[in-house]
């Protein structure tokens, strides 16, 4: 039997995909959550509404789109209104399911910085910074990461808080008041990470050929592992297809992410 070869990137995208539900109405950023977001919609989760920052609700895009405001998005789409009705009548009042969320530092209770690295007056490295995100961590129903597992992606402390987790711990996530679910999970190219009852990032599953110890030796503090740690199903041939034939067949985002 042939052994089917993929990327860490192409990795990541199948395995988030696989964490959105038939039906889910998802708040979809560009880049590799695009990807997913489509690969679900194309295989089990045919019913996925897709809601894209600039107003777009129920996007069927025909080609990938390169930002948040392309065109494409438009066409076929169930709403298209502004972007405060997207943030004040859609995901503060509950109706969207999930946030996938991006940055450069996730920390032990899934706090994201996506703002500065070092000082803030005199950062090493100045970044994006929120956008939606803060908004979206606060009040969508479940929020996801997708990251490579590098220790100096998954610092103790996340250098500056953009986007809320569990901030201290779930109790203090509460006591400020935060409607949403959290983060309840982190993929990345060795495995899978959820919350414990604390609001702790901790390993649940990998990736086949992963081990706990390189899990372990790529996390900036003493990764807690669950009793049971389950093994992710393999990339199928089929996910592969989709993703290299209908959604990024030029590799503007799987060629730079490889």
């Amino acid at each position: 039997m042939t052994e089917i070869k993929y990327s860490s990137a192409e990795l990541m995208i199948v395995n988030a995909a696989r964490l959105l539900k038939d039906g889910d109405v998802v708040f979809v950023g560009v880049g590799q959550p695009n990807l997913a977001c489509n690969l679900a919609k194309r295989t089990h989760a045919p019913n996925l509404v897709m809601i894209y920052e600039a107003g777009v609700i129920g996007a069927e895009p025909e080609r990938l789109p390169l930002s948040i405001g392309d065109p494409t998005l438009v066409s076929g789409s169930l709403s298209v209104v502004s972007m405060y009705d997207i943030f004040a009548n859609y995901l503060q009042r509950g109706n969207v399911d999930v946030g996938f969320m991006g940055g450069a530092q996730i920390d032990k209770y899934g706090n994201i910085n996506a703002t500065v690295i070092g000082d803030y007056n005199h950062p090493k490295v100045r970044l994006p910074g929120s956008g939606g995100s803060q908004e979206i961590a606060a009040w969508a129903n479940r929020c996801y990461i997708m990251t490579p597992h590098q220790k100096r992606r998954f610092p103790e402390k996340v250098e500056f808080m953009t986007s809320a987790g569990f901030i201290n711990g779930k109790a203090d996530r509460e006591a400020r008041g935060l409607r949403g679910g959290g983060m309840v999970g982190v993929v990345t190219d060795i495995g899978f990470m959820e919350p414990d009852e604390t609001g702790e990032m901790i390993l649940t599953a990998l990736h086949p050929g992963k081990t706990v110890e390189e899990a372990k030796a790529n996390t900036g503090w003493d990764l807690k592992v669950a009793e049971q740690v389950q093994i992710t199903k393999p990339v199928t041939k089929k996910e592969l297809k989709i993703l290299h034939e209908e959604l990024d067949p030029t590799g503007i985002y799987l060629k730079s992410a490889a």
